[in-house]
């Protein structure tokens, strides 16, 4: 399965792309979970106020959202970049 997180941020951001690569590091941690085989994060190249900035992919077995869910590199996630979020998206599909 593949765990989309689709971001909007709000306008505390700065740098989007100092963000970018924030992210990225912290969600390079996905892959030490089991049943999490890879991960990738887009950044939007079409800047306008109907567009999301950042696309986060997961590539994992469906058994493991609970324990993606459940680990510290999603709470850090929350804590640490939940109060730059306007909006979000999440989509999971195979």
């Amino acid at each position: 399965m593949r765990h989309h997180i689709i971001v909007k941020f709000n306008d505390q951001v700065q740098d989007n792309d100092a963000l970018l690569r924030e992210v990225t590091a912290l969600f390079a941690e996905s892959v030490q979970l089991p049943g999490v085989t890879g991960y990738s994060v887009h950044s939007n190249v079409i800047d306008r106020d109907n567009r999301y900035d950042m696309m986060i992919v997961i590539h994992m077995e469906k058994d493991a959202l609970p324990v993606y869910d459940a680990c510290a590199m999603h709470k850090r996630w929350k804590s640490e970049y939940g109060h730059l979020i306007e909006k979000k998206a999440i989509f999971d599909c195979d």
